[in-house]
């Protein structure tokens, strides 16, 4: 064999080896990036609506669920919801045929252009979840680049794409390999490497080229407190979080435990109906709210992260009934986001207990808390939040609060997103 064989040769098993990956991980990076900037022009579309007529989100908001629920529905069934579970749903079994189903190019399209029409109108829904399946999508539709004999290929994309998707979501790369090893795989040495861990670093770095280095909240000074004060600010926040997590686990989980049964019939046999309903519900809270509850909530974290911004004391109750409205109808859209914005919304509150306490210090426990409560991955809830509000101070502080959290969480509800993706695999 030739020199120029062998090179031929090496290239073209470095281009299958590497190549692929970290192609599909770049390309995850640009449409990551620009799905966030599309998100954005949404929610800025229904805020110049709202500022014109307040009173229009009472129409807009039911008008729009219901119409994405429907083309949910009849064009893109596999789009629905935040996507994480479908990213897991698909690492068990069969992953040829899953993906196809919960994992094809119709689904990414139809949850990128759903979530933002989504938001466009007022839904309380976050962009980091759809974010893991549209990466896990780009990802799994290279196998076709594969010659054959690569089939034990398809979970390592599901797995590389899904993680560098949210890496490239929060800006966070170090967030997307934890997330790969605690949500996705649950067993690093079986299904993580090297090249895995580089193709998460290389969509984080896209992102990062675009974006510039910032960190998501931004970088926040954490004044220094007595250690006492410290230890019952953590135990209360994550407790109290933990159970609010874990209350909205339950009620997402258990629809038919409280909903009132004609409103069930009404789920199961008008789902259409039912997402007007929702979304109306959704309206009257954020007209009510004024506007505060409408979106994924970033503003109102970032506001009181950064500016002490006032928010009503009432702000993370009405959050969490809006993101309640807003997931049960079964459009696109994550829960990241609203969680973060909810667990600001407690800390601000508990700001009234603990007067003498930072402000941005229990704003960042009950965010990490609160996360970790709703997810049960704690460490990848601490690793997002330390990573984007710069918070290596609260290191200790932070993972303390997320491990209780997580734990008491489990009390009321068994894992959210691993539960859902098991209903994927019955049916």
């Amino acid at each position: 064999m030739s020199l120029y064989q062998l090179s031929k040769s090496h290239l073209r098993r470095l281009w299958v080896e590497y190549g692929i990956l970290w192609s599909g991980a770049i390309i995850v990076g640009l449409v990551a990036v620009l799905y966030a900037q599309a998100i954005e022009i949404g929610f800025g579309v229904f805020r110049s609506i709202e500022h014109r007529s307040p009173w229009l989100p009472l129409l807009l908001t039911p008008a729009v669920c219901a119409a994405c629920v429907w083309l949910t529905r009849r064009y893109f069934p596999g789009s629905e919801g935040s996507g994480i579970p479908q990213a897991i749903a698909t690492l068990h079994g069969d992953t040829t045929e899953r993906s196809s189903v919960l994992l094809s190019i119709r689904v990414l399209v139809g949850k990128i252009v759903l979530s933002v029409v989504a938001i466009a109108g007022g839904m309380t829904i976050g962009r980091e979840g759809p974010t893991v399946q549209i990466g896990a999508a780009i990802m799994v539709n290279l196998r076709r680049l594969y010659p054959a004999g690569y089939e034990h290929m398809e979970r390592r994309l599901i797995l590389a794409g899904a993680a560098a998707g949210l890496a490239a979501a929060f800006n966070t790369p170090l967030a997307g390999i934890v997330f790969a090893i605690e949500e996705l795989s649950r067993s690093f040495e079986q299904r993580a490497s090297g090249v895995v861990i580089t193709t998460i670093i290389f969509a984080g770095l896209v992102a990062l080229s675009i974006n510039g280095n910032y960190t998501y909240f931004g970088s926040i000074a954490f004044p220094g407190e007595t250690s006492g004060r410290l230890i019952l600010a953590v135990i209360v926040t994550a407790v109290l979080m933990g159970v609010a997590g874990g209350l909205f686990c339950w009620l997402i989980l258990n629809p038919a435990r409280w909903i009132p049964a004609p409103v069930v019939t009404l789920r199961a046999e008008r789902p259409v109906v039912f997402a007007a309903l929702c979304g109306f519900i959704v309206a009257v809270i954020g007209v009510a709210a004024g506007g505060a509850t409408f979106g994924s909530g970033y503003e109102q974290a970032h506001g009181l992260l950064n500016d002490g911004q006032g928010l009503s004391v009432f702000y993370p109750f009405l959050k969490f009934a809006s993101m309640i409205g807003s997931y049960l109808p079964g459009l696109p859209g994550g829960i990241f986001a609203p969680s973060l914005s909810i667990g600001a919304g407690f800390g601000n509150l508990l700001h009234l207990l603990f007067g003498g306490t930072s402000l941005p210090m229990l704003v960042a426990l009950a965010m990490v808390g609160y996360l970790a409560a709703v997810t049960q991955s704690p460490i990848t809830a601490f690793v997002i939040v330390m990573e984007m509000v710069d918070g290596h101070a609260l290191v200790i502080s932070l993972m303390a609060t997320a491990l209780i959290a997580s734990a008491v969480s489990k009390v009321f509800a068994p894992p959210l997103y691993e539960t859902l993706a098991e209903r994927y695999l019955k049916h």
